[in-house]
């Protein structure tokens, strides 16, 4: 198990999309109730006694989507602020992004991951569930907004879906070629949403290597992120392209981070519920800090005991919330 020093912070588990495969159509929500959310000086408390000092250095702020929470400028201010902060990076489907990513790299925020399922508008507008509200092209323009800002690489996500987006993947993958973007294909994970996709809801990760590779080629990259993406790069490209596979290869031996909720419980695993810690009940109830970082360095043994692979067998307990509320 490696050295668990990334922390993902979930600033708000509500969403302007409401992504297949994140919140399937006919998914009842139960939104938290703002004074339910960690407020801005608790998740600093939280970071600054006891994520720091058990020696956490990589926080991402997610969602639901991070850019629905007020002040999220002035937040990652503060926790670049930090003189152990080692990246502070973002996850977000960049539709209110152009106006803030200037602000956003001047505040300090490192790295961004912009959501990027398709290139064509239609199927665009499929995954994220809007029926024909249109908003491709506001995201793209976030995306090169971010990048122009000073986002160098740029990140893309895309959640490859079988018999929606998955025919684009040479296309997506040709972004990187002119440019310094990071494409990252991700497997699609039945995380609250069941057998939306059928019996084979994903598409595995070397089934897509392979595609690549008869197009143009495939190597190893030199270059490597925080996170468990295996990277390779098109020969002569500017960017990489990035797998993760968490439905074919499990990466649980890789795994250094754990997801803190918008409303504040700590999670060891993106499957587990069964080990969480509720940090905002007992900031509020007034327990010391210096005990939370005993509970939460207790969590972290816990955490390595868990498999990815165990999925099936449920011996990772349980999971209620979806994607969105989780912090995914």
């Amino acid at each position: 198990m490696n050295q668990v020093d990334y922390l993902r912070i979930s600033l708000i588990d509500r969403c302007n999309f409401r992504c297949l495969y994140c919140m399937p159509e006919g998914t009842e929500l139960q939104y938290i109730l703002q004074q339910n959310l960690l407020t801005d000086q608790e998740l600093i408390t939280l970071i600054q006694d006891v994520f720091i000092p058990l020696g956490f250095t990589r926080f991402r702020l997610t969602g639901g989507e991070p850019l629905l929470r007020p002040g999220v400028v002035e937040l990652v201010e503060k926790i670049a602020h930090f003189p152990q902060t080692q990246d502070i990076s973002m996850t977000t489907n960049g539709f209110l992004l152009a106006p803030i990513a200037q602000s956003l790299y001047d505040a300090g925020l490192t790295r961004i991951n912009i959501s990027l399922d398709s290139l064509d508008p239609d199927i665009f507008e499929q995954i994220i569930g809007n029926h024909g509200r249109k908003r491709w092209q506001q995201v793209w323009l976030g995306l090169q907004t971010a990048y122009d800002a000073g986002f160098d690489p740029l990140k893309l996500n895309v959640v490859v879906i079988p018999g929606v987006n998955d025919h684009e993947i040479l296309d997506l993958a040709a972004l990187t070629i002119d440019k310094n973007w990071h494409v990252r294909f991700i497997e699609f994970m039945p995380i609250g949403n069941g057998d939306l996709f059928g019996d084979r809801g994903w598409v595995s990760s070397a089934e897509l290597r392979d595609r690549i590779r008869q197009r143009w080629g495939l190597t190893e990259s030199q270059v490597r992120g925080n996170g468990p993406a295996d990277v390779f790069q098109i020969p002569g490209a500017k960017g990489t392209v990035g797998f993760i596979s968490q439905m074919s290869e499990c990466f649980c031996d890789r795994c250094n981070r754990v997801r803190l909720s918008a409303d504040g419980w700590l999670r060891p695993c993106l499957l587990n519920e069964l080990g969480q810690i509720d940090l905002k009940s007992a900031l509020r109830d007034g327990v010391s800090t210096l005990e939370l970082q005993e509970q939460v360095r207790n969590l972290l043994t816990f955490k390595s005991e868990i498999n990815f692979k165990q999925r099936d067998s449920g011996t990772v307990g349980t999971y209620t919330r979806t994607m969105s509320q989780i912090g995914g």
